[in-house]
């Protein structure tokens, strides 16, 4: 049996809305929302990455797992660090966004079922778009993959900032009733051999710099990414005005 921690990596200094881990919604701080979320999935331990004492503490505070790391330029990184600190005994590590407060377990759980195919280095979701906006969006990241090479498991083909696939003989207010697009949510987990033997070893990529998705460096490098379909996506907070929008879908979702 496989043996899965997932780590929640949390910063203080976002430029966009500094402390964020720490708002308050509704009675509980974000970090402990996404805490209190994956733990309530089949992962076998949990805990916080963060490099700030005011997080550390503040996990403690409410009885969660905390390891302080250094400083890092992505998510990624600070996960790999703290999975060193805390033991690399675990088969599958899960990169849990610290922004998703509503983050659904059974998301988690589907994640973690992608391992059942051997070989498998890296999992992700993938979720249908339903609106025109989201598609032509450069902030949505898109994702295109195989059929299936096992039960509701692809492999991703490519990951793009850009509509995909481009539907060439249609203008692109019909694309939607004749294509199904799919956006990347950004919950990823990977296999112990992948975070320490392949990772550190991977050389940053031509499509990554250009997309600024870190993920195409993989895909450039060989390793297969499986994606799972999902039909939730809970909002994630990345600035003020995502909380207001958090807190009225919490509302309407109690």
């Amino acid at each position: 049996m496989k043996k899965s921690i997932g780590i929640i990596p949390a910063r203080y200094a976002s430029t966009r809305f500094p402390g964020k881990p720490l708002i308050d919604i509704a009675g509980k701080s974000m970090i402990q929302r996404v805490y209190e979320q994956a733990m309530q999935s089949n992962l076998d331990k949990v805990i916080v990455a963060t490099d700030n004492a005011r997080i550390y503490q503040a996990v403690q505070n409410f009885g969660g797992t905390v390891v302080m790391t250094g400083l890092h330029e992505n998510g990624t990184s600070r996960c790999i660090e703290a999975y060193l600190k805390e033991t690399t005994t675990y088969d599958i590590l899960v990169n849990i966004q610290g922004d998703e407060p509503f983050i659904a377990p059974s998301q988690i759980n589907s994640i973690l079922s992608a391992f059942n195919v051997p070989d498998t280095p890296i999992a992700t979701l993938a979720k249908q778009i339903d609106n025109l906006d989201d598609l032509l969006s450069p902030n949505v990241v898109k994702v295109v993959f195989s059929t299936p090479i096992a039960a509701g498991i692809h492999n991703a083909l490519y990951f793009s900032r850009s509509p995909i696939p481009f539907v060439r003989d249609l203008p692109q207010e019909a694309w939607l009733t004749q294509q199904h697009f799919y956006k990347h949510i950004g919950l990823y987990a990977f296999s112990r051999s992948f975070l320490l033997k392949t990772y550190p070893n991977l050389a940053s990529g031509q499509l990554e710099a250009i997309e600024k998705l870190e993920q195409l460096a993989w895909l450039e490098h060989n390793q297969s990414i499986r994606i799972l379909k999902t039909d939730y996506e809970a909002p994630n907070i990345d600035t003020p005005e995502d909380l207001n929008k958090a807190l009225a879908w919490l509302k309407s979702n109690c």
